[in-house]
């Protein structure tokens, strides 16, 4: 088709096709909104386009040592991780929709399930979600399916951010979402066997919590249990390695986000989230689910076992609209558990730990600082209250080089002077002891 040249004359034509003036086309446009010039710089080349970004870009404080934690942490990335996932066969392959061409994908698919089942001690996993919020949301709604129930019970300690996605996902939806409130950085257990009844669904819950404290919800799944509810555990995969398992502990539905699997923060995605569960609910789970088989000469072979998805043959009984293909940053997943098998898993767990416990006894032995929970339990993250408010205090660390931790007043109202600092095994000893310093000055 040749090109038409986007002339007046040609423009009037076409308005006038379709019974339009200029003005009429753009009158749902705010007056203050309209622009007749769009003021764009002068052209450059593409030299001076790779200066100008470069120039731009060293404006950003990308230097800065991470404390920052609440969902997505600064873990170290073996090179091999890079390495292995952008080789052209694992970096540009799509969808498996035909198995005799995508044994390698489906098989890696596979291995991801099969490593996310042995990390959280379920019998089956999916093929990776969107990311840790949209899995617990998936979570929910797989809960309602499976029980015919419209209730849901949550503690405020699961991660603020999931509960906002949940909130937004579930405003038109005839769901009771019920919250309660956490005592003393730990599950309210009193509210929840309060709120469990007949109509119950699920309750979810976060272990570690948002706030980083430690927990065991055994008696709470057993109390679930009792009234024909399920539990949906939120769970961060590092600390599994030396924590409690959400399957020990009597869960039935288990997510979480996959970032620090192997994938860099990079300023917020893409990640990945993971769902496990208990076998008998397999066939309400969302996603893609790999399964292995043989073809007709006995060889092993994978094929997609379940794809209740509406675009395949599920339709208007799909259970959920999830489209992404997340398999790279799953395979990313997959490539970081391998690397660093179960003892390395662990040992980098108890790295964590260990740091984060020598963090938390430097920084609250500074005058003025004081823990907010009672509780020493936690993982890798840890609450502090500060004698002034926490923003202003991690505005003035940035210029001092440390990117020191979450203020909580912007999700907690009571919390303003509260700082969530997280430490994992890329920090020193010595990085700790400048940061406690760095704070001491300041304040």
């Amino acid at each position: 088709m040749p090109f038409i040249s986007n002339t007046d004359q040609q423009r009037h034509q076409m308005l006038e096709a379709i019974g339009m003036t200029m003005d009429g086309l753009f009158a749902d446009i705010p007056q203050e909104l309209m622009t007749n010039s769009l003021n764009l710089p002068k052209s450059m080349t593409e030299q001076q386009v790779r200066s100008h970004l470069a120039e731009m870009a060293g404006k950003n404080h990308i230097d800065l040592t991470c404390f920052l934690g609440g969902g997505f942490y600064d873990h170290f990335i073996p090179a091999a991780v890079y390495s292995i996932v952008s080789r052209s066969e694992f970096y540009t392959a799509y969808t498996p929709y035909q198995p005799e061409l995508s044994q390698g994908t489906l098989q890696a698919i596979y291995e991801f399930q099969s490593s996310v089942c042995r990390l959280t001690d379920m019998e089956v996993s999916n093929a990776s979600l969107y990311d840790g919020g949209t899995a617990i949301y998936e979570a929910m709604m797989m809960a309602l399916r499976i029980t015919r129930r419209n209730k849901i019970v949550i503690d405020d300690s699961v991660n603020p951010i999931y509960r906002v996605m949940m909130d937004s996902y579930t405003q038109n939806l005839k769901i009771e979402l019920e919250q309660t409130t956490s005592i003393d950085g730990l599950a309210n257990r009193e509210a929840i066997l309060d709120k469990l009844d007949d109509k119950t669904a699920a309750v979810i819950l976060q272990n570690p919590n948002f706030c980083g404290c430690i927990d065991d919800f055994t008696d709470i799944a057993q109390a679930a249990h009792e009234k024909g509810a399920l539990l949906i555990v939120s769970t961060y995969p590092i600390s599994l390695g030396i924590l409690k398992t959400p399957g020990q502990m009597g869960a039935d539905i288990v997510t979480g986000e996959g970032q620090s699997l192997g994938l860099p923060m990079s300023f917020g995605g893409p990640y990945l989230g993971f769902m496990a569960s208990r076998k008998k609910f397999v066939r309400q789970m969302p996603g893609r689910i790999v399964g292995r088989t043989t073809d007709r000469q006995d060889r092993r072979s994978f094929v997609l076992t379940l794809q209740p998805r509406e675009q395949h043959i599920r339709r208007d009984k799909a259970t959920s609209n999830i489209c992404s293909n997340e398999a790279l940053c799953a395979l990313t997943a997959l490539v970081y558990l391998s690397l660093m098998g179960k003892e390395g898993l662990k040992e980098t767990a108890q790295l964590c730990a260990d740091k984060a416990s020598y963090a938390y006894q430097r920084i609250t032995a500074i005058p003025g600082v004081e823990a907010h929970f009672r509780s020493k339990w936690f993982f890798n993250e840890f609450v502090v209250d500060l004698p002034c408010d926490a923003a202003d205090v991690v505005a003035k660390l940035i210029e001092k080089g440390f990117a020191a931790g979450f203020p909580l007043r912007r999700y907690y109202n009571d919390m303003e002077n509260s700082l969530l600092i997280s430490v994992t095994e890329k920090r020193s000893k010595q990085q700790i002891g400048l940061l406690a310093e760095a704070l001491e000055s300041v304040l």
